[in-house]
C-alpha cells in the first residue's frame, strides 16, 4: 500500500514539474532592453530607492553642517533652559543660539524639515553644530545615520 502511494506522489509530482516548466509565455524578453531608455520605476525597484530627493539649496542659511541627537542618558534631566528633557520631543540643542530660538531644521540628505525651538546646550562633539531630541532625529529620519548633514534657518528668536 505505501509503495503504491510513493509511486502515484511521485508520479504526480513529476507531472507537476513538467507542466510548470511549460508556459505560454517566454521567461526573457527575445531582445535586451536599450538602459538609457530604462526608468527607475520600471527597474522593479523598492518605492524607497525610486524617490526622488529634492536638491535643498543652502544659500541664505543661518548654519551648515553636521547634527547628531541625544536620547536616553539624558532622558527626564534638566535642559540648559530649566525644562525637563524629553528624548521623544521636539527640541534641539545649539552652542550660541539664544536659548528659545524657533529654528527650522532641514535634513540636506533627504529634504524633510521641521521647526523646533532651542532649549539647551550642545554638542559637546567638536564639528557638528545642532544635537537634535530622538523625537526631532526620528521625524528627519536620520536616527539609522546618526549623523547628518542639515541646514538651519532662524524662524523666530526670543
Amino acid at each position: 500500500m505505501k509503495q503504491a502511494a510513493l509511486r502515484c506522489l511521485k508520479s504526480s509530482l513529476t507531472t507537476l514539474v513538467a507542466m510548470a516548466a511549460c508556459t505560454a509565455s517566454p521567461r526573457y524578453p527575445a531582445t535586451s532592453p536599450d538602459p538609457a531608455s530604462q526608468t527607475a520605476s520600471s527597474a522593479n525597484l523598492p518605492q524607497s530607492q525610486t524617490e526622488v530627493i529634492p536638491k535643498v539649496s543652502i544659500e541664505g542659511a543661518y548654519q551648515v553642517g553636521p547634527a547628531s541627537y541625544y536620547a536616553h542618558k539624558f532622558h527626564g534631566r534638566q535642559t540648559a533652559n530649566g525644562e525637563i528633557f524629553d528624548m521623544y520631543g521636539m527640541s534641539a540643542a545649539h552652542r550660541e543660539l539664544p536659548l528659545g530660538t524657533v529654528i527650522r531644521v532641514t535634513h540636506l540628505g533627504n529634504g524633510r524639515s521641521l521647526e523646533l525651538r532651542v532649549n539647551d546646550r550642545g554638542p559637546f562633539i567638536p564639528g557638528r553644530i545642532l544635537d537634535l531630541s530622538l523625537g526631532a532625529a526620528q521625524y528627519l529620519d536620520m536616527v539609522k545615520e546618526g549623523v547628518a548633514q542639515i541646514r538651519i534657518d532662524i524662524i523666530k528668536e526670543p
